[in-house]
């Protein structure tokens, strides 16, 4: 019989992908490519049809990628846990948001461990990808794993490697990134580096899980805290006057070293940056410490919405129209540029502050997301054209998508409020415009 080992570098090795969003189905797709077979789990049964249909529904994954996994017979999707048994990995790659009071929701996490421990055999290697707290890894999933009687790093394996997708990037992806695993045990590592391996080079392994979950935070919230600045020095430009943020960050950026540019907006989305902070800091309260720097970062991004819902009343109080009867047009409501992802995007905020304080007409153009859940209601989006543009009131640029013609924009717009510097090379009409920082 063959060992995990022997099967994992020749291929023969049957790997799982549990949840099939953004982390699962590049992670699926790889190693469908890379020749395993392999098979997508997913509970939404719509995803599901979609990757036996030879599509994709995440924009960084080529529907062609897709269908000629599926075509040669290494890629395939389930509704139900059933084929867990029969695989030789298994990958957890399923959401992990906060709940309302923020702390962490791994319900996702342990209801795919119980489904797993169901059918859990000898000789498999189980690793979670789900962004999560240190401690979740052993503290958490092991011990479910292990109920039937079965030890983690003895009779199966167990790791965590964390996902590091970057929804939109053109230059990395799953397959060049590289990637952190930490095991339970060193031979838990030394497998799940081995499976990685297979798709992407460069594997750098860590002496335990918690070492690994702490890691991926430490990434994020490096980002949270950093953008938490430059977000709050635009608005000190903003209050001073005269000084441009965006120009501060240029200045500052030919520094050869000890700098970093990081760029304001109109908050935090996407899943981890925002999310992160929050994670470590229900955590750091189990040990009585406060993580308060990490945490005012995080709500100083939280607040970036409600300024630029502020921006916007302060333009519309400077023209011939009531907010109540203002047609705002909001530019991209995806959470950052050149992608479809809308989780925890800041359009949603804003139009939901704009409302309250309300605003009746709003409307959005973004050619990745057809169409948009805002408090309740699903609004559709609208062409860009001369006509739309020149129809609404207030143009609020939310995501820089560069399929967007701001030159178009502003020449036809009455006001322009950009959160992005997105009309940087615009020059006729910056009369029109207002940009997070500038210092106007």
């Amino acid at each position: 019989m063959k060992t995990l080992e022997s099967k994992i570098t020749s291929k023969t090795a049957r790997i799982g992908v549990v949840g099939l969003g953004y982390v699962g189905l590049p992670l699926a797709v790889e190693y469908a490519s890379a020749g395993f077979t392999t098979i997508g789990i997913d509970l939404d049964r719509q995803k599901v049809q979609t990757v036996c249909d030879g599509k994709s529904h995440v924009t960084d994954v080529g529907g062609d990628r897709v269908a000629a996994g599926v075509r040669s017979g290494k890629l395939t999707a389930r509704f139900d846990y059933e084929e867990v048994g029969s695989l030789d990995v298994v990958f957890i790659c399923v959401p992990t948001p906060f709940t309302p009071s923020k702390d962490p929701d791994i319900s996702a996490v342990l209801q795919a461990s119980r489904e797993i421990a169901k059918r859990l055999r000898k000789d498999q290697l189980v690793v979670l990808r789900s962004t999560t707290f240190p401690g979740t890894t052993d503290e958490y999933v092991q011990p479910i794993l292990e109920e039937g009687g079965l030890v983690a790093g003895k009779d199966f394996s167990l790791a965590f490697s964390p996902e590091r997708v970057d929804p939109g990037n053109k230059t990395f992806s799953t397959s060049n990134t590289p990637v952190i695993v930490g095991g339970i045990t060193a031979e838990c590592t030394r497998l799940a580096a081995l499976c990685l391996r297979h798709i992407v080079p460069h594997v750098v392994t860590t002496a335990s899980p918690r070492i690994a979950e702490m890691a991926k935070l430490l990434e994020n919230i490096f980002r949270s805290v950093n953008i938490a600045l430059v977000n709050e020095l635009a608005q000190l430009c903003d209050r001073m006057g005269g000084i441009n943020i965006w120009d501060v960050i240029e200045a500052a950026s030919t520094k050869p070293f000890g700098f970093m540019p990081f760029y304001p907006g109109p908050g935090i989305g996407g899943h981890c940056i925002l999310v992160d902070p929050f994670y470590l800091s229900w955590l750091a309260r189990q040990y009585d410490f406060q993580t308060k720097f990490i945490t005012l970062a995080a709500e100083t991004n939280e607040l970036m919405p409600f300024y630029v819902k502020n921006m916007v009343v302060k333009e519309i109080s400077m023209m011939p129209v009531s907010l109540k009867d203002a047609r705002i047009l909001l530019l991209g409501v995806a959470f950052k540029r050149n992608t479809d992802d809308v989780r925890h995007s800041p359009a949603v905020k804003i139009m939901e502050h704009l409302r309250q304080d309300g605003a009746e007409n709003l409307i959005y153009s973004d050619p990745l997301v057809p169409q948009l859940d805002v408090g309740g209601r699903t609004m559709k989006s609208e062409d860009l054209t001369e006509e739309l543009l020149r129809a609404s009131d207030c143009v609020l640029i939310v995501a820089d998508h560069s399929s967007f013609d701001y030159d178009l924009v502003v020449r036809h717009a009455k006001r322009v409020v950009d959160t992005r510097h997105a009309t940087r090379k615009v020059v006729a009409g910056r009369e029109k415009i207002v940009v997070l920082g500038d210092g106007k």
